[in-house]
């Protein structure tokens, strides 16, 4: 379990999340998987006004040491509903990161670093001359609500006849647009973004741009001045200043978000892990209980070196400790073996048998040996039979010994039954 506190863009002063990172091991693959909470009331907010289509993303940093190294990058996405500012922003369900490893190994996973991004969808939005986003820092301005028949987007303005007097817009876009009124006896506006006059440097509301005269009415919710070339996603300002001291309106402002390849920098939010969750180890291949290659029905005498007895001095003979002799038995899950290592202990790389391998990281294997054979004999590494009695031999000269009396006692009867004697 990792506790997570994240700051900045969508995190705001601070959001608190957890991790729960989960290996999983199949077919010669690594999986590691990361499933996400809030943690406590602080949550992800929305910058800003976005249709539905947004994006939040999530990805977080695994390092790997042992038999491999290097890191490993779990990744999540959720895409979000029709958001205005601070509204929640749902966390995807998980992160995951896959691996092909081709050689047997035991590795160890350490959680690190988690990055928060967000990327808005392309949209377009029209900011009334009223929303919050606009401001009348100078001059006088009167919000008016003329009668229908003008139409003016929301049916008000706000008006002013004040020379300098200017409205400014804050927004997030790549491209923005001056709406207000046209019509005759309207004054000059410059228009300035950024801080910065913009080209043409002279807006006139009063001219009719096709005949170059004044109008002979007036015309509502007309895209007064509008940028050409796609701006740099990030916060821009835009201000209307009242350059002659006629009559000018602001009605409202166009607002789009083109499409974004990559995130915007200043919605990145930056995690740091607030515990010490410790470090999972991982062997690859075959681990924990072997699996006997050998036919139980073979001849015990086929191979030699075959011994089922296990080395006492070798510590992982013993299926009921571990490494550091804890007592402690990793769980076994496929013949893949996964065990977490706490933080409040030292511990070292789980040691495994795995099959023999000629790559640089195989993990060795040993059994226990038998006795040399006596001075005199081989050294095959295997002891010879057991000394038996000679039992055919003395079972042979017993048949001779009874084989000679018994000839000898029918000679005696012939001879005696010769004389005419008994025996």
């Amino acid at each position: 379990m990792i506790d997570y506190h994240c700051t900045g863009g969508v995190a705001g002063s601070g959001v608190d999340l957890e991790a729960k990172m989960t290996p999983q091991v199949a077919s010669g693959g690594l999986n590691v998987r990361w499933d996400m909470s809030y943690k406590g009331q602080a949550l992800f907010g929305s910058p800003g006004y976005f249709d539905a289509g947004s994006r939040l993303e999530l990805e977080g940093v695994v390092d790997i040491t042992g038999a491999w190294e290097g890191q490993l990058k779990p990744r999540g996405a959720k895409e979000q509903e029709q958001l205005v500012p601070g509204s929640q922003l749902d966390l995807p369900s998980g992160l995951s990161y896959s691996a092909m490893l081709t050689e047997t190994g035991t590795i160890r996973l350490k959680p690190g670093a988690l990055n928060v991004r967000f990327t808005p969808a392309a949209s377009e939005r029209v900011v009334n001359d009223t929303d919050a986003a606009v401001t009348y820092p100078a001059g006088t301005w009167a919000l008016e609500h003329p009668s229908e028949e003008f139409e003016d987007h929301h049916h008000d303005l706000h008006t002013t006849s004040e020379k300098d007097a200017v409205a400014k817009l804050t927004f997030r876009g790549t491209k923005v647009a001056y709406l207000g009124r046209r019509g005759p006896g309207l004054g000059q506006v410059q228009v300035l973004l950024d801080g910065a006059p913009v080209t043409p440097l002279l807006v006139e509301p009063g001219i009719d741009p096709d005949t170059q005269r004044p109008p002979t009415g007036t015309t509502t919710q007309v895209v007064l001045w509008e940028t050409k070339n796609a701006l740099e996603y990030k916060e821009h300002t835009l201000e209307i200043k009242n350059f002659e001291g006629k009559p000018v309106h602001v009605d409202a402002f166009k607002v789009t978000i083109g499409r974004l390849t990559q995130p915007p920098d200043q919605d990145k939010a930056t995690c740091t892990i607030q515990n010490n969750p410790g470090t999972i180890d991982v062997a690859i291949g075959s681990t924990g209980t072997q699996t006997p290659t050998d036919d139980p029905t073979d001849d015990p005498t086929d191979d030699p070196t075959d011994d089922p007895t296990d080395d006492p001095d070798d510590p992982d003979d013993d299926p009921g400790t571990d490494n550091n002799g804890s007592g402690d038995h990793d769980g076994t899950v496929g013949g893949d073996q996964v065990r977490v290592v706490t933080p409040t202990t030292t511990s070292t790389t789980t040691a495994t048998v795995t099959p023999k391998s000629t790559g640089p990281t195989a993990t060795k294997y040993y059994r226990a040996q038998v006795a040399n054979t006596p001075s005199g004999g081989v050294e095959t590494g295997v002891a010879p039979d057991e000394e038996r009695p000679p039992f055919g031999l003395m079972a042979g000269g017993m048949a001779l010994v009874m084989g000679t009396a018994g000839g000898g006692l029918l000679l005696r009867r012939r001879r005696a039954e010769h004389a005419g004697g008994a025996l």
